[in-house]
C-alpha cells in the first residue's frame, strides 16, 4: 500500500466548537497511517466549509497555517451537506487514489479507517461505513431511521441499512460520479447504483464530544424526500393504482345506488357521504403534493444551477498538491 495517496474530506457547518480538537484526531491518524506504510506521506486532510456562520473557517484557516497537509474549500454560502461532500471528492479525485468522506463530529470512528484501506488493497472501490447500532440515537430518531430505510427497500431503492456518508471511494469512482450532474444530491442512494467491486465496514458511533448536531428535523425531511423521490418513481405508481381502486368503488357505490332507487329504498348516508368527500379530498391533495413533488424536482433539474459555488480553495503550500 505504500504510495497510495489518501485524502480525507470532511464537511464541516458552524463547527467551530470542535473543529479543533478533529483537525488534532485527523492529523494524529493520518500520522500513524503513514508511519505504518498503509498511506503515502503525501496523504491529506481536506475540509469543505459549508458557509459557516461562526468561527469554523478561522479555525480552519489556522490549522493550514500550522500543517500544511490541511486544506480548505470554502463555500460562497450554505449549499448543503451532500453537495460539501461532492464537492471535496470531485476536488481530491484529481490528487488522491482514494477519498475516505467523514463528518467533522467526531463521531463516526476514525479507528475503522484501517480497515476501509484494508478492503481497497483487496481491490474494492468502494467501501460503505456502516454504524454497528443506532444506541446513541435518540427513541424517536432511532424508530423514524428503521422506518425510513423500511420504507426505501420496500420501494425498491438500492439503499445500505445504517450507511451514512462514512466511505471510502476511489478516484475511478469518483471520476464515474462525476458524470451524474443531477442537482438533487442523495450520495446514499446515488453510489450504490455505480456498480464496482464493494465491502462494508462496521464502526460504533460516539456521542458527539462538543457543539450540536446541524442537521434540523426540516433537514432529515428534506434528506429523506430528497432520498425516496431520487431513488424511486413507485410513489407515483402507487398514486395510479390507487386512482384505479377509487374509480372501481365509485362504480360499485353507483350501481348499487341505483339499483337501491329501482327497488324504492330510501337511501340514506349524508354522513357516509361527507366521510367519503373528506377523505377522497384529503387523498387527493396527498396525491397532488407528492407529484408536485417530483415536478419540483424536474423544475430544479431543468434550471441547471450550480450544485455549490466555491468562494475559495486555502491551501499553505500549492506544491503539495501536484
Amino acid at each position: 500500500m505504500t504510495g497510495k495517496k489518501l485524502y480525507l474530506v470532511v464537511p464541516c457547518y458552524n463547527e467551530e466548537e470542535i473543529i479543533q480538537k478533529t483537525t488534532e484526531v485527523l492529523t494524529e491518524k493520518i500520522d500513524r497511517l503513514i508511519r505504518e506504510n498503509k498511506i503515502a506521506p503525501e496523504s491529506r486532510i481536506l475540509f469543505v466549509n459549508d458557509g459557516s456562520r461562526d468561527n469554523t473557517l478561522f479555525f480552519l484557516h489556522q490549522a493550514t497555517k500550522q500543517d500544511p497537509r490541511i486544506g480548505v474549500i470554502n463555500f460562497s454560502a450554505n449549499f448543503g451537506h451532500q453537495s460539501a461532500i461532492l464537492a471535496g471528492m470531485l476536488y481530491a479525485a484529481d490528487y488522491a487514489d482514494m477519498v475516505v468522506t467523514i463528518d467533522a463530529d467526531l463521531q463516526q470512528d476514525i479507528e475503522a479507517l484501517d480497515e476501509f484501506i484494508d478492503c481497497y488493497s483487496r481491490g474494492c472501490d468502494i467501501v460503505y461505513g456502516v454504524r454497528k447500532d443506532r444506541n446513541t440515537d435518540g427513541a424517536l430518531k432511532k424508530a423514524t431511521a428503521t422506518i425510513y430505510y423500511k420504507l426505501l427497500h420496500w420501494l425498491g431503492c438500492n439503499i445500505i441499512t445504517n450507511h451514512a456518508d462514512y466511505r471510502l471511494l476511489s478516484a475511478k469512482v469518483i471520476r464515474v460520479l462525476a458524470e451524474y450532474k443531477e442537482v438533487n444530491l442523495f450520495m446514499r442512494g446515488l453510489i450504490p447504483t455505480l456498480g464496482f467491486q464493494s465491502d462494508i465496514v462496521y464502526f460504533d458511533v460516539k456521542k458527539r464530544e462538543a457543539g450540536k448536531s446541524k442537521y434540523t428535523v426540516q433537514k432529515m425531511v428534506k434528506l429523506a424526500t430528497d432520498g425516496i423521490t431520487s431513488l424511486s418513481i413507485k410513489p407515483l405508481r402507487l398514486i395510479t393504482g390507487l386512482g384505479l381502486t377509487t374509480c372501481l368503488f365509485g362504480v360499485f357505490l353507483a350501481v348499487f345506488s341505483l339499483v337501491g332507487w329501482i327497488r324504492g329504498d330510501n337511501i340514506a348516508g349524508y354522513t357516509t357521504s361527507i366521510l367519503v368527500t373528506l377523505i377522497m379530498n384529503g387523498v387527493t391533495l396527498l396525491s397532488l403534493g407528492i407529484i408536485g413533488e417530483y415536478i419540483g424536482k424536474i423544475y430544479l433539474e431543468a434550471k441547471g444551477r450550480p450544485r455549490y459555488i466555491i468562494d475559495s480553495v486555502i491551501w499553505n503550500k500549492e506544491e503539495d498538491k501536484e
